[in-house]
């Protein structure tokens, strides 16, 4: 299939600018390309990331880091069981001089937002997240707020230390594009840490980053990631992909049409990213992962055999017949 496509649409600037971001990235972090080619295509698809991993294995920093890359304002907010919506989203302040109410605006106006331990915060501040998240917007006291674009949140969870935190809930997970599941670095790229960080004598010095691409070189790209080709029977291997999460014992809850969606724009920026402006199913395969593993919930039977997400993922990807 790719020897008999030619490409249509001119990917070289797109992917250019991937390579010195990616550049830009490795003068601080070892490692990791596969999460910082999923962070790049969530951001060309235009789409939000829950990364999820054990302490002190650079969540925060690789994010910190791939916003800085970006000409755009940034906002952090660190989320904690205290945390009100008012202290996301802004609250109205009583003007003395004017006798009215002022909106004083919260952090979420930015453009890249990360969300340092989304699930320490309880139910009513993750709801505050709902109506932004997925239709990039505010609404506070009648007055609906537009936001600019871009508008990304990243968001990071802790998997092992569960006291203190609230389940995310299936509304607000199926808002994220992506969840990607950091490791663990190799023996060598741990050897390869203590090394440049010994060099490097600063702790992490974020001034070495330099920003790559501006707010409007951006929605450039995604214009071109909207115009990647797709051909019918690929849209209908993604569709049979998340129909089976529906029809499998093995789940109790099966993936959305949104998941379907986003399997389709990943799929399409990972295209883009590696230079090739139509989707191979093997694009599918790849970006069904991070699309599906926050969408569908396993059975109580397969959790007590220990099965996990990407488990029953891979055994769905193995049934469905891929295209020709």
């Amino acid at each position: 299939m790719e020897n008999n496509l030619q490409n249509r649409t001119d990917l070289t600037a797109l992917k250019e600018s991937v390579e010195i971001v990616k550049a830009e990235i490795r003068k601080i972090i070892v490692g990791q390309d596969k999460t910082i080619e999923l962070l790049l295509a969530s951001i060309f698809a235009d789409g939000h990331v829950l990364i999820e991993g054990v302490p002190g294995i650079a969540k925060t920093l690789i994010a910190k880091i791939l916003a800085k890359t970006i000409s755009a304002d940034f906002s952090r907010i660190q989320f904690t069981p205290d945390l009100m919506p008012s202290d996301i989203l802004g609250t109205s302040v009583y003007n003395m001089k004017t006798s009215e109410f002022d909106y004083k605006r919260g952090p979420i106006y930015s453009n890249i937002i990360l969300i340092d331990e989304i699930n320490r915060s309880p139910a009513k501040t993750q709801a505050a997240l709902f109506e932004v998240m997925e239709e990039r917007q505010i609404t506070m006291d009648g007055t609906t707020y537009i936001l600019e674009n871009p508008f990304i949140v990243f968001a990071t969870q802790n998997p092992i230390e569960h006291e203190g935190t609230y389940k995310l809930p299936e509304a607000q997970l199926d808002r994220f594009l992506f969840k990607i599941e950091m490791s663990y670095p190799s023996l060598e790229e741990e050897t390869k840490i203590l090394l440049e960080y010994n060099d490097r004598k600063s702790k992490n010095d974020l001034s070495l980053i330099k920003p790559v691409f501006s707010k409007e070189q951006l929605e450039a790209f995604r214009f071109q990631i909207r115009s990647i080709h797709i051909e019918e029977k690929i849209a209908a291997y993604i569709a049979n992909i998340v129909n089976q999460t529906r029809n499998s014992g093995d789940l109790y809850l099966g993936a959305s049409p949104r998941a379907s969606i986003a399997i389709m724009i990943g799929a399409k920026a990972i295209a883009a990213i590696r230079g090739r402006d139509f989707v191979i199913p093997d694009d599918v395969k790849e970006i069904s992962f991070p699309s599906l593993r926050h969408r569908i919930i396993l059975t109580p039977e397969k959790e007590m055999e220990g099965k996990n997400a990407d488990e029953i993922i891979q055994q769905i990807l193995n049934r469905v017949e891929v295209p020709r």
